[in-house]
């Protein structure tokens, strides 16, 4: 028989698994000796802070990020295929949202491994439930270009979807850019488009707060290196 393939999802903020991680999560980890992991350092410190017993040095620890091919993913999973169960761990939050996790989980379908998703944290659905906009029809798309022409026309184009649809939608930055994309949404967007801003979700200085464009100019928080997710709706 194959093994199951484990979705682990991780804390957004540090020093908070008690806080959001069900008890299910730190079992599961804590009987699994094979991992498929974003990033080795996180994936370890993680590892050990909510399975203490586990011995990293005899744990099977695989990085696979954006950068490894199918044939690298398929080869990881071979484990698995031959019967040992894994564990997915992403940099932060659930495993294959907005993350390299999801190629995994495609080709683990295909090669007949049955998938299990842990519940934990993920910052799109937090701020999506706090923004107070449209939870029925909204729209993830990740990053927008760093070319600030090619941005704008990004935002505007969010930005009719948004009104026209009724689509919430939802999109991230580069820490360190948030506030040129802060500074770009309130230049060519709409003073009465709603802009949504929520920042270290989980965190004990969370930030969430909802306004219109106008209502947002001269009241910027500061997000410089703080991760956000960022929604436009009506």
């Amino acid at each position: 028989m194959k093994g199951t393939l484990y979705l682990i999802p991780t804390v957004l903020a540090e020093a908070t698994g008690a806080q959001v991680l069900p008890a299910q999560v730190a079992a599961r980890v804590a009987v699994l000796a094979c991992f498929l992991v974003e990033n080795a350092r996180t994936a370890r410190r993680f590892i050990k802070s909510v399975a203490p017993q586990q011995v990293i040095e005899e744990l099977a620890i695989t990085v696979i990020d954006k950068d490894s091919t199918e044939a690298e993913i398929t080869a990881a999973l071979k484990l698995v295929t031959a019967g040992q169960d894994a564990g997915v761990i992403s940099e932060a939050g659930c495993p294959g949202v907005a993350d390299p996790g999801a190629e995994i989980v495609r080709l683990a379908h295909q090669l007949g491994i049955k998938v299990v998703p842990l519940v934990g944290p993920s910052s799109l659905l937090l701020a999506l439930m706090a923004s107070g906009m449209n939870g029925q029809s909204f729209a993830f798309h990740g990053y927008l270009p760093i070319e600030r022409t090619q941005r704008a026309g990004a935002l505007k184009n969010l930005e009719r979807l948004a009104l026209t649809q009724h689509q919430t939608q939802l999109f991230i930055e580069t820490p360190y850019r948030n506030m040129q994309l802060l500074e770009d949404m309130l230049t060519h967007l709409q003073p009465a488009t709603r802009l949504c801003i929520a920042a270290n979700l989980t965190a004990p200085d969370e930030f969430v707060r909802t306004d219109t464009v106008a209502g947002w100019k001269g009241k910027l928080p500061e997000l410089h290196k703080q991760p956000a997710v960022f929604l436009i709706g009506r």
